[in-house]
């Protein structure tokens, strides 16, 4: 066994004599081991407690991972349905209320202020989280704008039901027989116009056809005009009543006269190349309250919601004109 005997030289008698430490020596060094002790595990826990969370702990941070997912998902969801209202929107507008003589609805109307910004605000500093206080912004103009689209619906079914003759009389096919869309020339706007090159207002549609195909009667209605317009060439104008006329030119034979009734699908006339005109074409106009309106959106009788929808592009994106 190893000797812990401690000893000192007494400088008086020069002889080493043994120390003997008293109850002081060992409390001190016990306290320091003590100390020491408690400084170092003090230390090992909190190592510990940084780096290794504790079952509760990890629990938490697993939760709000994936609650974090699970709202970073519905952020994307909502974002996808607004996109499908506002679609619904924009032909409930320009389709459907303009079919039925309604006035568009305000876009204040359909947003609406929900809530006030510092509701909003109060969401992002509780123990939520920013995403959530957004979501939850973003649904209540979803729910508002659902509301207001539902709303409309209703209003348009009333309309629809009380007005059979009018549905019957307003332009609602293509001029031409165009199923497959490949007859699109041109849209409605600005245009380049295909003689002076420079940007006009194209106030119709065109339609490329052989010189010879039928043209249709887009709607019931009354002919007012049937002959020669300058720059139009061979011209029908028929009056459907409730504030629709539409215009039908560059024919080359009419089949009508004027006062004569025609019916929606009637053969009226044939494509032609007549008047300023590049090319055998029709160029169809609808007209409402004596100004000449988007055409693209009177062939809800032609057309499905996925035709619809590429002739608005393929329309949209036909930058010359012949005529």
């Amino acid at each position: 066994m190893a000797n812990n005997k401690k000893y000192r030289i007494n400088p008086e008698t020069l002889q080493l004599e043994r120390i003997e430490h008293g109850v002081r020596y060992w409390l001190r060094r016990s306290g320091g081991y003590l100390i020491g002790g408690i400084c170092l595990g003090i230390i090992f826990f909190l190592i510990f407690l940084y780096f290794f969370p504790s079952p509760r702990e990890a629990s938490l941070m697993q939760y709000n991972r994936n609650l974090t997912a699970q709202l970073n998902m519905m952020d994307k969801q909502v974002d996808q349905m607004q996109i499908v209202i506002e679609d619904l929107s924009q032909r409930d507008d320009n389709l459907y209320r303009a079919i039925l003589g309604a006035e568009p609805i305000p876009l204040s109307s359909r947003m609406g202020a929900t809530q006030q910004i510092s509701y909003y605000d109060s969401l992002a500093h509780m123990t939520n989280t920013q995403l959530a206080a957004d979501i939850q912004r973003k649904v209540d103009i979803l729910e508002k704008e659902l509301y207001v689209q539902a709303r409309s619906y209703d209003e348009i079914l009333e309309l629809a039901k009380k007005q059979e003759v009018r549905m019957e009389n307003i332009p609602a096919i293509q001029p031409v027989l165009n199923k497959n869309l490949k007859h699109m020339a041109s849209g409605y706007g600005w245009r380049i116009d295909p003689v002076y090159h420079i940007r006009r207002f194209h106030e119709g549609m065109d339609f490329s056809a052989p010189t010879g195909t039928d043209i249709f009667a887009t709607g019931n209605g009354t002919v007012t005009y049937a002959g020669w317009r300058q720059g139009y060439g061979e011209t029908i104008e028929i009056d459907h009543g409730f504030n629709y006329a539409t215009r039908y030119a560059h024919c080359s034979k009419i089949f009508v006269r004027v006062g004569q009734k025609v019916k929606r699908g009637d053969v009226i006339g044939l494509v032609g190349n007549t008047g300023k005109s590049t090319g055998p074409h029709v160029h169809y106009e609808v007209h409402y309250q004596g100004r000449p309106i988007d055409p693209r959106n009177f062939y809800f009788y032609d057309l499905s919601p996925e035709d619809y929808d590429k002739m608005v592009q393929l329309s949209s994106n036909m930058g010359n004109m012949m005529d």
